[in-house]
């Protein structure tokens, strides 16, 4: 099978981990091309996410490393299980690949968190503030580019539908407040929110002005917990493109964002009745 051209990011984060285990090993590419019985050009295209790996050859990989780590050698097998197509795929072309990583990242989590800051998360909106999100953008996106994009993100949400992917929420009062589409598209989209926080499986909490200081780093972020914490992955927003984090390091800083974000929101109970606050404070 030749080469991939454009591995997915979930693609390029099974072959970082095989790099990983490798290094950690002390082995060097010719070392484990051996140990397997191939060449260092298909080492070099696994760990960067371009030539798939089988089970049985990453239970092999792991044992030539000594991995010891039981439930991460799962965890990645577990990864090259799923070769098949997905619904995003038929966006692709259409929306860029970021944004298809990201449905990606979400179908296989196991459960995901989200921090907001500027505006309501994808994964909670409406059709029409979405719209009205990817119009604010310069330079301004082509009218099929917008309607693609808006399909795409409302598509995404379908992850919610059957509870077997926690959400915890928490948006900071900015974005609750932000007049994405003017304020009956805010009113909307605020009601919205609420009938999302009825389902069990949603946990919302708004973080308010008036806490004494805000954890968040600024950008909107995205945790998704993976089959085992060294899997885990945060996504933030950028202007050009999604990143993805996953260096224990920026994780163990972003854990710390969440944990303290914890300790500040109101509780689910005290954001309902915040945001019902906001929306009688609504003109127009």
């Amino acid at each position: 099978m030749p080469p991939r051209l454009s591995p997915t990011v979930r693609q390029q984060r099974l072959g970082l981990e095989l790099r990983k285990m490798r290094e950690h090993a002390g082995m060097t590419p010719k070392a484990i091309a051996a140990a397997l019985g191939t060449d260092v050009p298909k080492i070099s295209q696994m760990e960067n996410g371009k030539s798939g790996i089988s089970a049985d050859r990453l239970n092999s990989w792991a044992v030539s490393c000594k991995c010891t780590n039981a439930g991460l050698v799962e965890a990645l097998t577990l990864m090259t299980h799923d070769r098949g197509r997905h619904w995003w795929h038929s966006f692709r072309g259409r929306i860029p690949n970021g944004m298809l990583d990201i449905a990606e990242l979400e179908h296989h989590a196991e459960s995901m968190l989200v921090l907001n800051t500027v505006s309501i998360p994808g994964l909670l909106q409406t059709g029409r503030y979405a719209s009205a999100v990817f119009a604010r953008l310069r330079p301004p996106l082509p009218r099929h580019d917008a309607d693609a994009r808006t399909a795409f993100r409302i598509q995404r949400q379908q992850i919610l539908g059957d509870g077997r992917k926690p959400l915890v929420a928490f948006i900071h009062e900015a974005a609750l407040r932000m007049q994405f589409g003017g304020p009956a598209v805010l009113r909307d989209q605020l009601a919205s929110l609420l009938d999302d926080a009825d389902r069990p499986w949603i946990t919302l909490r708004a973080i308010p002005f008036s806490v004494d200081t805000y954890p968040g780093s600024g950008e909107d972020l995205f945790y998704a917990h993976g089959h085992v914490p060294e899997l885990d992955t945060v996504q933030i927003d950028l202007l050009q493109s999604p990143q993805f984090i996953h260096a224990e390091a920026e994780l163990d800083s972003y854990r710390a964002i969440v944990a303290e974000s914890e300790t500040t929101a109101l509780s689910p109970e005290d954001s309902r009745d915040f945001i019902h606050l906001i929306m009688k404070d609504l003109k127009g």
